[in-house]
């Protein structure tokens, strides 16, 4: 089964939205950071689309890289999320105002 380049687009934008919203709406820092691991997926996709329509490897190559990327922002979000944690006993972005210094 095949997939345009028109459907791989319309399923990256509807993805990075959904991510892109999520992050907007929720205040939970944990699903902030679900959210932005979405909008990262869409990107990968629209690169491997882009990749495949112009039968060339560079997208491919930063789809490893962007994995990378988010795979370090997920272990750096997490820690600090846990620290935050430990500090607030909740996760919520509201209470993270009262840490500024």
């Amino acid at each position: 089964m095949t997939f345009s380049l028109a459907q791989l687009l319309f399923l990256s934008f509807g993805v990075f939205c959904l991510g892109a919203a999520g992050f907007l709406v929720r205040k939970n820092a944990l699903s902030m950071l679900i959210c932005l691991e979405l909008m990262l997926s869409a990107v990968n996709i629209s690169l491997v689309a882009f990749s495949r329509y112009h039968q060339s490897e560079g997208g491919h190559i930063l789809y490893f890289l962007v994995i990378t990327v988010a795979a370090c922002e997920s272990a750096v979000g997490l820690a600090l999320i846990l620290n935050f944690f430990r500090i607030k006993k909740n996760i919520r972005t509201d209470a993270a105002v009262e840490l500024e210094g």
